[in-house]
């Protein structure tokens, strides 16, 4: 019997598992923390930490990842082409281990809690934290390696505001606007719809829906081009 006990857990700007994205860094404006109760152990782990630009993050899927099949069909593959899963990314694992580098901004000891901030991260809220290690670019990059069928990311969705959906924005309280702004418009254009909704129009006046950074974001796909056609900051 192996007992794996998290050490932290991930306030993330994602309460939601639609809307995610796909794979770590390609939402850049997604900022997160990593929390971690303040404790003279948790202090003196972290100690060093800090003077690194970018760490790995070891943690658990959680909140109603399926049980894992041996085949599985990813969403680079449109959604209808099968995997082992082993030779993809599914959260839906033998073991829900999740493994992620992003960016690390800053190590915050507060008086009750000590918070790392994070940024390009693809966690739910709530994520368990089961490990953090700092990313080393010469052992861990491999410019050679083959990446087989996961090739570049296609071209993400340009995406456009309603004005109302603007205004909707401009008007919230408590938030700095550009940076919201520029959160939502990066994950819808990572397109996160189902695979086999991607890369074409959905039915007409077909709205889709997510919750990021406080807000209930309606959006619509047509001509390849995605609107923001209104939000709800939540209470």
């Amino acid at each position: 019997m192996i007992t794996l006990t998290p050490i932290a857990h991930v306030q993330s700007c994602y309460p939601e598992r639609f809307g995610i994205p796909r794979q770590a860094g390609l939402v850049p404006s997604a900022t997160a923390a990593i929390v971690f109760s303040k404790s003279e152990n948790h202090k003196l782990s972290l100690r060093g930490l800090e003077r690194f630009s970018h760490i790995w993050v070891v943690f658990l899927f959680h909140q109603g990842y399926a049980k894992t099949k041996p085949l599985v069909q990813p969403p680079r593959l449109g959604g209808k082409k099968t995997m082992g899963v082993y030779a993809t990314r599914s959260p839906n694992r033998p073991n829900p281990i999740g493994l992620s580098a992003v960016s690390l901004d800053r190590v915050d000891y507060q008086s009750d809690k000590i918070l790392i901030h994070i940024r390009g991260g693809d966690f739910l809220d709530g994520t368990p934290v089961l490990d953090i290690k700092p990313y080393i670019p010469y052992a861990d990059a491999i410019p050679e390696a083959d990446s087989a069928w996961a090739i570049a990311e296609p071209p993400p969705l340009l995406v456009l505001w309603s004005a109302a959906a603007q205004s909707a924005l401009e008007a919230s309280q408590g938030v700095h606007v550009e940076q919201v702004r520029t959160l939502i418009a990066e994950t819808i254009a990572q397109d996160p719809r189902p695979a086999h909704e991607r890369g074409k129009d959905g039915r007409p006046g077909q709205q889709w829906n997510m919750r990021v950074k406080g807000f209930d974001v309606f959006w619509q796909v047509e001509a390849g081009v995605a609107t923001v056609t209104h939000l709800t900051q939540l209470s």
